[in-house]
């Protein structure tokens, strides 16, 4: 029998938790610093997913099996190397594997020297050098847009896509000038816009082995339609309907593998779960957009209810490089995961609004409410915390069957100025009339 620690407070990490409990070789979770809902299953320790070595303290302390990472800034931070060093077993990439999310130009100049397809692009450390270019790129285009990155990690928010000059120089301000997102925009990327639809595409590697997991498409933009500015998911579905099985093994053989492989030749393997963004284009090739270090959020709440064994042994078969030996099995079905999230997210937002109706939907069949900003308050109540605050994920022989649960649970659950979006895995059905999303 095992303890686990979850390091992080998230939807994410109450999935990780939910999965984790189902494991008959898990004897007690721990989460740090965890929240509402993974207390349901997990007993919540108060630190932060940053203190690496109060961390450290309380894995070595309290006998913990396995650490289980679930937010990239810990493992771009060395968490993974600072528990190793100490002999401690625990799940992510080591500080040098986890550039591939913590710098953007380290990422890009990867794929361009292995080959693996991305947009044209170049890296600058002053904004006078990406506006040329950013301009150049854009009369290149035919005027159809450009893509301006913060070049470190920015919680999914820090991509902006410009259509105009005044676009450009307004993007580049908000990242070099007033620093919106502090030291990960002391560099940019700047790179050509890429049409087509997108799929996040996630595997688990001790190094050798890679185990795809089903993809899923996030929805980014706050609004229906994929209006409004980027937050860090609004939702998501999978298995995505535009991947076909072909583009699917394209994209691994082409675009994980490589990576991994690079990755190993820097003589550090990487172990964890990769995350690769793609872009499906609209003349069939795939791009990469970008790479990330851990679990999706929201696509963890969306794809770890589709895996039909248990995820200790994967966990497990990853640390202790023995992978290939674990049977890894998915579920024939659809699922889709809406966000349900503060009035204002991504801007400012208010917390400690009593949410409601989580015990009317907790027993709801194939429905599943991953709390990702909640806390639990004296009262008893449990109030909002975050910008995202659920996560409702629906399964589902199909998407409307998936759609159609996530959707009659959320209807359900209030707190003042929730919002939602209405429309998740609206490219999943094939007719655009509103009416039936």
């Amino acid at each position: 029998m095992m303890k686990i620690l979850i390091v992080g407070s998230g939807g994410r990490e109450h999935a990780l938790a939910w999965k984790l409990a189902q494991s008959p070789r898990v004897s007690r979770i721990y989460a740090a610093p965890g929240n509402a809902g993974i207390a349901e299953i997990a007993e919540c320790v108060p630190i932060a997913a940053t203190d690496i070595h109060e961390l450290l303290s309380f894995a070595m302390t309290n006998n913990i099996d396995l650490t289980v990472v679930g937010p990239e800034i810990p493992l771009i931070a060395g968490i993974v190397d600072v528990f190793e060093q100490q002999g401690q077993r625990i799940f992510g990439p080591a500080r040098e594997p986890a550039m591939l999310e913590g710098s953007k130009s380290y990422s890009k100049a990867l794929m361009q020297q292995f080959n693996i397809p991305t947009a044209e692009y170049k890296s600058f450390d002053n904004a006078a050098g990406a506006s040329h270019f950013a301009n150049e790129l854009l009369a290149k285009s035919a005027g159809r847009s450009v893509v301006i990155k913060a070049d470190g990690e920015a919680a999914g928010k820090g991509v902006i896509i410009c259509e105009n000059v005044t676009e450009i120089d307004d993007a580049l301000n908000l990242i070099m000038v007033e620093r919106a997102f502090g030291d990960a925009g002391n560099s940019v990327i700047v790179e050509e816009f890429l049409v087509g639809q997108e799929a996040s595409l996630m595997a688990f590697t001790d190094g050798i082995t890679i185990v795809p997991m089903v993809a899923a498409q996030d929805h980014k933009r706050a609004f229906d339609g994929d209006m409004g500015p980027n937050t860090g998911g609004m939702g998501c579905y999978a298995p995505v309907k535009g991947l076909t099985q072909a583009l699917y093994t394209e994209a691994v053989d082409r675009i994980i593998r490589p990576a991994v492989e690079a990755i190993r030749g820097t003589g550090i393997p990487y172990k964890g779960v990769i995350y690769a963004g793609i872009m499906i284009c609209e003349d069939g090739s795939l791009k990469t957009l970008e790479f990330n270090c851990r679990f999706g959020d929201p696509e963890a709440q969306t794809v770890l209810p589709l895996l039909d064994c248990d995820l200790l042994d994967i966990l497990i078969g990853v640390t202790d490089a023995h992978l290939d030996a674990v049977n890894v099995r998915w579920k024939a079905q659809t699922s889709v995961s809406v966000a349900l999230a503060s009035g204002g997210y991504p801007g400012a937002y208010e917390t400690g609004k009593v949410i409601h109706g989580l015990r009317q939907v907790a027993h709801l069949s194939d429905v599943y409410v991953f709390h990702a900003g909640t806390k639990l308050v004296e009262s008893g109540d449990v109030v909002t915390n975050g910008g995202r605050v659920l996560n409702v994920t629906g399964l589902g022989d199909d998407i409307l069957q998936a759609r159609a649960r996530a959707y009659a649970a959320i209807k359900n659950l209030a707190f003042y100025g929730a919002r939602y979006r209405s429309d998740i895995g609206y490219r999943a059905i094939e007719t655009s009339d509103s009416s039936t999303l």
